[in-house]
């Protein structure tokens, strides 16, 4: 399979201010995501999620080592915008992102500025706005919408400009439990129906437990990567760099600290109903 995001020892520090020294993020980071794949990324604030996503588009640039969005050095100046038109970004706040007074013209203001034509606009916000299920609201006004309706209108507009990966630095940080469920199911049906790269920054462990693979960060460096199952097993790990694991896990964990034999692979509440079920039987 094919890499979608190369990063390659990088090194990054934020620079000081007033003769202060700057604040290292990354020493030696190296991380590869596939194309078509879905990487969710975890970590304890102030472990550099953030600052990560932010070097997958050229927001930031290395001090140091590479990244390389589709083969595409991500520090070289004459290749910017062919680096942004593969990879989008989606950030927390969706109010933040709507630049227009109707949606059809926010999902538009993408491709107006990468300079394509009027009628292929028009498919392209059209298109944009079925994929995310936000068609029949094309001609309303975007702050009279929810804020998973928002966000995911904003994802419409990075759909509208065709990227091969698209990056979502905790987009259901700021919505309610309705919203963020509409984000992640538009976000699956992008990966899994579109084949888009989807790279998913969270703190909420029941979405990192929909990709396919997880990523945790600590103080700069991959402390864990795999599996969602093969990385919240680690449950004492991930103690002690202060995250937790999906509440099924968790509960399993201290059911086996109580003698009970359990095993901490069991990420939705089906399968640990029937772990419980089959431990109590036994």
């Amino acid at each position: 399979m094919a890499t979608a995001i190369s990063v390659e020892h990088l090194n990054y520090a934020y620079p000081g201010v007033d003769n202060t020294p700057g604040v290292a993020v990354f020493a030696d980071l190296n991380l590869t995501v596939e194309e078509g794949s879905f990487v969710a990324i975890l970590g304890s604030n102030g472990c550099g999620k953030s600052t990560l996503a932010k070097h997958f588009n050229s927001i930031l640039l290395p001090s140091g080592g590479k990244v390389y969005v589709c083969g595409m050095d991500t520090a070289n100046d004459d290749l910017l915008i062919k680096i942004r038109r593969n990879v989008g970004m989606v950030f927390q706040n969706p109010d933040n992102q709507i630049v227009a007074n109707v949606v059809e013209e926010d999902v538009a203001f993408g491709p107006e500025n990468l300079g394509i034509a009027s009628p292929e606009i028009r498919k392209r916000v059209d298109n944009a706005l079925k994929q995310v299920g936000m068609y029949e609201f094309r001609a309303h006004a975007p702050h009279l919408l929810s804020g998973g309706q928002k966000q995911r209108i904003a994802i419409a507009g990075i759909i509208a400009m065709e990227p091969k990966c698209i990056v979502l630095d905790e987009p259901t940080a700021m919505l309610d439990p309705k919203g963020r469920r509409e984000v992640m199911d538009t976000v699956l049906k992008l990966n899994r129906e579109k084949g888009i790269t989807v790279v998913l920054i969270t703190h909420h462990m029941d979405e990192a437990a929909q990709a396919q693979r997880v990523v945790v960060l600590h103080k700069g460096d991959v402390a864990a990567d795999g599996t969602p199952k093969e990385v919240f097993s680690q449950v004492e790990l991930l103690h002690r760099i202060g995250l937790a694991a999906p509440e099924t896990v968790e509960l399993c964990y201290e059911l086996r600290q109580n003698g009970l034999h359990l095993p901490l692979d069991r990420l939705d509440i089906e399968e640990c109903a029937q772990a419980l079920y089959a431990e109590v039987k036994a």
